[in-house]
C-alpha cells in the first residue's frame, strides 16, 4: 500500500475505534508521537493507547487533506465538535514506522467535557 493508502485505511479503522486494526497497521516497533503526550513505542503499547482513548471519548476523524511525499504522508484532519489537527506518517513496507501528530489537548479535554489536567 501507498501511504496515502495506509492513511486512507487508518482514518477508516479510527472512525470504526477498531484499537486491534490500527495497531495491525504499524511496524512492531514504531512509534507514535503526539506531541500533547509522551511518545509511545512499540505495535502494543500503541494498541493499548487507542484502546485507552477510544474509552475515553468518541472521536471521528474527517479528512480535510492527505499529501504524500515519498514514504511521508501528512494528513489534515477536524472532526465534527470543531477540533482540526495534523498527523505525519513515515510509511516503511506498507506499515506506519512513525507518527507525529498536532492537536489541542486543551480543547480536546472541553469539547469532550473531559476533566483538564
Amino acid at each position: 500500500m501507498t501511504p496515502r493508502e495506509v492513511i486512507e485505511r487508518w482514518v477508516a479503522l479510527f472512525n470504526t475505534a477498531d484499537a486491534a486494526g490500527l495497531a495491525d497497521l504499524y511496524h512492531p516497533d514504531a512509534v507514535n508521537h503526539q506531541v500533547t503526550q509522551d511518545p509511545i513505542k512499540g505495535r502494543d503499547a500503541i494498541h493499548a493507547m487507542f484502546e485507552r482513548e477510544f474509552a475515553l471519548a468518541k472521536m471521528t476523524c474527517i479528512v480535510e487533506a492527505i499529501h504524500e511525499a515519498g514514504e511521508v504522508a501528512a494528513l489534515e484532519w477536524r472532526d465534527p465538535i470543531g477540533l482540526r489537527g495534523c498527523g505525519f506518517f513515515t510509511v516503511r513496507d506498507s506499515r506506519i514506522a512513525f507518527q507525529r501528530g498536532y492537536w489541542d489537548k486543551l480543547s480536546f479535554l472541553k469539547l469532550h467535557g473531559l476533566p483538564v489536567e
